[in-house]
């Protein structure tokens, strides 16, 4: 499991400081702190960013919505951000509503308020809304990353990663080579999100990873993958075969 990874953009040394102590306080990664678009844009493109935190004046200038500006017309470079300011500049809100954040933060800003932010961000970015706040699920996906909610903080898992999942009643087991994470999600829910070209069904409570199968034993219902892990294929699933190619 990796940590969120959010790139700070503020040119006032208190403020990044205290942002910075939040989030890796809350087991955030802070994928760096910058004080110029110029700066901002290097450390965006250098790092692999989850989520940016941009104050909207740097230097005086409204250089954090040209930076938002930036990263929403290049393509697929487009990540959630939540916008902090003290401006009360009503020009200056329309132009960065423009960019379609996703929360502004007045400062000074509290603790909650900046975790709160960015799930919400992850949330609204992936179009899965109100996710970590219902007691249905506490798991945004996404095309790359599962986004888990533990505690006060995100974390994050590969979906590439992901062998098999079992499923418990309202929970799934995630089950990659190396490590196990139990999730609030159903079912119906995860299929709906999951890609279903990689992912399959093979039994009521089983999905695989198809790019993880090593090889199927119709005989015995069973499908090995790779880790020397096991899954359950159910007669009502072996079409499955016919999909793939068998190792014997």
């Amino acid at each position: 499991m990796d940590k969120v990874s959010v790139l700070i953009i503020e040119d006032t040394p208190a403020q990044s400081d205290a942002l910075v102590k939040v989030l890796l306080s809350n087991s955030y990664e802070v994928a760096g702190v910058a004080t110029t678009y110029s700066e901002a844009l290097n450390l965006f493109y250098a790092n692999k960013v989850d989520v940016v935190i941009i104050d909207i004046f740097l230097n005086g200038n409204p250089e954090g919505i040209t930076f938002a500006e930036t990263i929403n017309v290049v393509p697929n470079a487009s990540k959630p951000f939540v916008f902090l300011t003290s401006s009360n500049d009503r020009q200056i809100f329309e132009r960065a509503k423009l960019t379609r954040p996703f929360s502004f933060l007045m400062k000074p800003f509290n603790e909650l308020e900046i975790l709160y932010a960015i799930e919400m961000a992850v949330e609204k970015f992936h179009d899965q809304n109100d996710v970590f706040f219902s007691d249905e699920q506490d798991t945004v996906i996404s095309s790359e990353f599962l986004f888990i909610k533990k505690g006060k903080a995100l974390k994050k898992v590969h979906i590439a990663e992901i062998v098999y999942i079992e499923v418990e009643e309202r929970y799934c087991n995630i089950i990659t080579e190396n490590e196990k994470f139990v999730i609030l999600i159903s079912l119906t829910k995860i299929l709906e999100l999951l890609d279903t070209s990689i992912f399959c069904r093979t039994h009521r409570n089983f999905i695989v990873n198809t790019e993880k199968i090593i090889e199927i034993i119709p005989s015995d219902n069973l499908i090995v993958l790779s880790g020397n892990h096991k899954a359950i294929l159910s007669d009502k699933y072996k079409n499955l075969i016919n999909n793939l190619r068998i190792l014997k």
